[in-house]
């Protein structure tokens, strides 16, 4: 079965300076984004690519195959021109690439044969229809294996690594972008908020973890951003601790990681915690993470550099007994990925754009005793910031015994 199911022509190349940030008030409340902001997504990226003299580009990343054309499934790659483009699956989610797709992109979707047509013939035949010669490929998101197969069967293509434009563009949110993470990071506020009270003397890290994501989908996550993240006591100091069957006793660190998943938009939020009351130490630990993370949340404002606002952060933990343990960075950005531009570090000489997305979350990690970590999503605004993860940074829990 090799069926090509048509939409309509492809429209005309539009302005890549075009505003993006506008969609009906009916896409906002289904949690839809529009047609248009999706045009212009590929626009600008076709304008790069047209820039840099290429003929087409090959995508196969599923986080840009979901930013550009809306596909939230498996086993598809795109083959994009300056006039067109085709989206390549299979029979499992031919329908569904064609129904996720926005008909105003105007796409073919292509389904492939397995059984009689190899991805790299595919790839041939449509790169042969487009007349390209220079070709663009994703290179961080095929094996070897496959990417030496496509180039054995397109011997005369000039192919050459995409540079990260998809992850720049992907960096700076649009309105509708900051929506879905609001929602994931209140729908993370509210699943903590219902999960605490189990969180006492007796409970193991896979019980609370497991209550804790039963109440994400319950309060509405279509998925969890990653693998909960839970250490008590000096597993704590384990920066990613998978929950296990140690049992909270009194007196134990506690460092919990988490995040909700809307429309494919991704929360992130740390908060740790103590059993009763802390310790000097513990009660130490805990003032030096929140003053850097305060210190970063003041600092933060379009413009500033990644290297800039991570060492305000980390002098405010050199000057602490904790230097030796503080951890290195300071967050990265977060959307479609739980990890993506800008990576906040000593050497990120990326300036913070306005409306980006990005994580505050400093930790100090003491081998053998445990841990201590705080992180926030915020928004990126011109003079500061918005904080959109809310839930309350209490230290020490009510012991319930």
């Amino acid at each position: 079965m090799n069926t090509t199911i048509p939409m309509k022509a492809e429209p005309g190349f539009t302005n890549h300076n075009a505003d993006n940030r506008t969609y009906s008030s009916a896409d906002k409340a289904a949690g839809k984004m529009s047609a248009p902001q999706f045009a212009q997504r590929l626009s600008r990226f076709r304008y790069q690519m047209v820039q840099a003299g290429q003929d087409a580009a090959l995508v196969f990343s599923p986080v840009n195959l979901r930013y550009l054309f809306n596909y939230s499934g498996e086993a598809l790659m795109a083959i994009v021109s300056p006039s067109a483009v085709v989206l390549v699956t299979d029979y499992r989610f031919i329908a569904q690439a064609s129904q996720e797709a926005p008909a105003e992109l105007q796409l073919k979707c292509y389904c492939r044969d397995r059984d009689r047509e190899s991805l790299a013939q595919v790839i041939a035949a449509h790169l042969l229809q487009f007349k390209a010669r220079r070709v663009w490929f994703e290179d961080s998101d095929i094996s070897v294996l496959q990417w030496r197969a496509i180039c054995e069967g397109n011997g005369l293509i000039e192919f050459s690594p995409c540079p990260p434009h998809l992850a720049a563009q992907r960096m700076v949110k649009d309105e509708w972008e900051v929506v879905q993470i609001e929602q994931a990071a209140a729908i993370a506020d509210l699943a903590l908020e219902r999960a605490l009270p189990l969180l006492q003397v007796g409970v193991s890290e896979r019980e609370f973890a497991t209550e804790l994501e039963y109440q994400l989908k319950k309060a509405g996550a279509e998925d969890f951003s990653f693998a909960t993240i839970l250490g008590f006591a000096e597993r704590s100091a384990l920066p990613h601790a998978l929950p296990g069957s140690k049992r909270l006793k009194k007196g134990d660190l506690i460092v919990l990681d988490f995040g909700a998943v809307v429309n494919g938009y991704r929360s992130d939020m740390t908060r740790s915690f103590v059993c009763g009351k802390a310790s000097p130490l513990q009660q130490q630990m805990y003032n030096a993470v929140f003053n850097a993370q305060r210190a970063a949340l003041d600092a933060v404002r379009a413009g500033i550099s990644g290297a800039a606002l991570n060492n305000i952060a980390a002098d405010v933990l050199a000057a602490s007994p904790f230097a030796k343990d503080a951890g290195p960075g300071l967050g990265h950005g977060v959307g479609l990925q739980l990890h993506e531009q800008p990576f906040l570090g000593p050497l990120c000489r990326q300036l913070l754009p306005e409306n980006a997305v990005i994580t505050i979350e400093p930790g100090i990690y003491i081998t053998d005793f445990g841990g201590v970590r705080i992180e926030d999503d915020v928004l990126v605004t011109k003079e500061g910031c918005r904080i959109l993860t809310k839930a309350a940074k209490q230290f020490e829990l009510p012991e319930r015994l």
